[in-house]
C-alpha cells in the first residue's frame, strides 16, 4: 500500500471511473488531491490501492447545505460523528450544521464547538450555521458578526425550524451579513397562517381530519423577503421550498436580478401529502408534503435552474419522537444516505438532470452558496482536491432504516427500493468510505 509522507493518506487508483458520467478514464488520488487522470487502463502506480470503477460515476464530494446534527443538546438523536458518518455513507464530503440545537448556535463559542466536533470525527467538513437571531426567538439579532469572524468562519445563517417572521429583523439580518458576504437562508412559514397545522392543506387534509397548512404560508414569506433581499441588495437563500407558487415567486426574482438562491429536498420531489391517509408519523415534516402537482413543479423548477440545489433537511429523531400519534409527533425526516439515490430516481433517471447536473445541484451550487467552494464543489481535475464520490449508478438497494449509519431510524423510504449506490467517498483523498461501508481507523464497515 502507497501512503503519503506528508498527508498520510494512501494512494489510490479508480480504475475506469466516469467523471460526471462520461468516458471512462483512470483517476489516481494522491496527497490529498487528484494527481493524475489518464486513459481507461494505464495508470500504473506502485503499492497503490486499485478501486475497480468500470461502469461508476465519479461525482465531485456532495456538500449538504441544510444538516440537522442535533449535537449539542440532542445526541439522543444524532451526533456530530454519526450524522457526518451517515453523510459520508451518502456521499457527502461537507455538510452545514443548522443551529437549532440546545443551546442554539448563536454565539461564536457553540458554532466552534460544533466546528470542532466536526474536525474530530472526520467524516466530512462541517460548517455550522448560525442563528439570526438570538435563541431562534425572533426578538433581537443573534451575533453574526462574531460567528462570522469564528474560527468557524459561519457565512450562512437561519433560524431553521421557524421563520425570522418580522420583516424590519430580516431587513437588518439581510443588511448586516453583506459585510462579510454572508447569506440569510430562510424558513419560508408565516406562523399566523399555521397555528396548529399538521399536514398540506387541501383535499386530503379535509378527508383525514388533520389541520392544513396552506402553501400560502410559504409563498407569501418567499415574496416579501425576496423583495427585501432586493431592496438591500443582499443575498437570499430560501429553504427546503416547497410549493407550485414558491417556484413561480423564486423564476419571477430571479427574472428581475434578485440574488435569490432556493433549495429543495429529495423528500419533496418524489412524496406527496397522500401519505398523510397512512397516519404514520414518518411522514411529518416541515413544510408538509405537498401535492402531486406541486412536486411535478418543484421537479421542473431544478430542471430549469429554478431551484438551484437539493438539500437533504436530515432531521433526525429518536423513536419516542416519532413513535406515537401524529399529533404529537415530532416533524423531520433522516435523508444523508438516500438523498443521491432519490435525485437519481426522480431527475437523472427521468431525463431531467444529467450527471453533469446533479454535481452542480449537489456539489458546485451548495459550495459556492455556502462559500466554502474554494475547497468542496471543485471540478474533478488534476491538482484539484479529492473530495471526490463514487456511485455505482445500477445497483438498486431496499432502504432498511435501522441498517442505517445515522442514530435515528425515521426514514420515509423505509421498503423503498432506490437505485443507485455510494461506493466510496473520498475526504482530501482518505477514503471515509469503501465498498460501500464506512471506513474508520482504517478498518472497512466500521459504524
Amino acid at each position: 500500500m502507497s501512503t503519503d509522507p506528508t498527508t498520510g493518506t494512501t494512494t489510490y487508483v479508480l480504475r475506469g471511473a466516469r467523471p460526471l458520467g462520461g468516458d471512462a478514464v483512470d483517476v489516481v488520488l494522491a496527497g490529498g488531491v487528484v494527481a493524475e487522470i489518464t486513459a481507461a487502463g494505464t495508470a500504473r502506480v506502485d503499492g497503490a490501492t486499485v478501486v475497480e470503477a468500470a461502469d461508476h460515476v465519479l461525482l465531485p464530494g456532495l456538500v449538504d447545505l441544510h444538516t440537522h446534527l442535533r449535537e449539542p443538546g440532542r445526541e439522543d438523536a444524532e451526533t456530530v460523528a454519526s450524522g457526518t458518518r451517515a453523510a459520508a455513507v451518502g456521499g457527502f464530503t461537507a455538510v452545514h450544521a443548522m443551529a437549532n440545537t440546545s443551546p442554539v448556535a448563536d454565539t461564536a463559542g457553540v458554532v466552534e464547538q460544533v466546528h470542532r466536533l466536526g474536525e474530530q470525527a472526520g467524516w466530512a467538513d462541517v460548517h455550522p450555521v448560525g442563528a439570526v437571531t438570538v435563541g431562534l426567538d425572533g426578538v433581537r439579532l443573534a451575533e453574526l458578526g462574531a460567528m462570522a469572524d469564528s474560527a468557524a468562519r459561519v457565512r450562512v445563517f437561519s433560524d431553521d425550524g421557524r421563520c425570522v417572521h418580522d420583516p424590519v429583523l430580516m431587513r437588518r439580518a439581510l443588511e448586516y451579513v453583506k459585510a462579510f458576504d454572508g447569506v440569510v437562508a430562510q424558513h419560508a412559514q408565516e406562523p399566523r397562517l399555521t397555528e396548529g397545522a399538521q399536514m398540506n392543506e387541501g383535499v386530503v387534509s379535509s378527508q383525514v381530519g388533520l389541520a392544513g397548512w396552506p402553501a400560502v404560508a410559504e409563498e407569501a414569506i418567499i415574496a416579501r423577503d425576496v423583495l427585501l433581499a432586493e431592496h438591500v441588495g443582499s443575498r437570499l437563500h430560501v429553504c427546503h421550498l416547497s410549493t407550485a407558487g414558491s417556484v413561480e415567486i423564486v423564476r419571477w426574482a430571479k427574472s428581475r436580478g434578485i440574488d435569490v438562491t432556493a433549495e429543495v429536498t429529495p423528500h419533496h420531489l418524489v412524496l406527496t401529502d397522500e401519505l398523510a391517509r397512512t397516519y404514520d408519523p414518518t411522514y411529518k415534516v416541515n413544510p408538509p408534503l405537498r401535492t402531486a402537482a406541486d412536486v411535478e413543479a418543484v421537479r421542473q423548477g431544478l430542471a430549469d435552474g429554478t431551484i438551484d440545489i437539493v438539500a437533504t433537511d436530515h432531521a433526525p429523531h429518536t423513536r419516542e419522537d416519532k413513535d406515537c400519534e401524529w399529533g404529537a409527533a415530532a416533524f423531520g425526516m433522516t435523508g444523508l444516505e438516500t438523498a443521491l439515490s432519490v435525485v437519481q430516481q426522480t431527475m437523472v433517471d427521468t431525463g431531467l438532470l444529467s450527471w453533469a447536473d446533479v454535481a452542480r445541484v449537489l456539489s458546485a451550487n451548495p459550495a459556492r452558496i455556502g462559500r466554502v467552494e474554494a475547497t468542496q464543489g471543485r471540478p474533478i481535475a488534476v491538482g484539484e482536491p479529492a473530495n471526490l464520490t463514487l456511485v455505482d449508478p445500477a445497483a438498486t438497494r431496499t432502504i432498511d432504516g435501522a441498517d442505517q449509519a445515522t442514530a435515528s431510524a425515521n426514514t420515509p423510504f423505509r421498503g423503498h427500493e432506490l437505485p443507485g449506490r455510494v461506493v466510496a467517498t473520498f475526504l482530501r483523498g482518505r477514503a471515509t468510505v469503501l465498498d460501500g461501508a464506512p471506513v474508520e481507523a482504517g478498518v472497512v464497515g466500521a459504524r
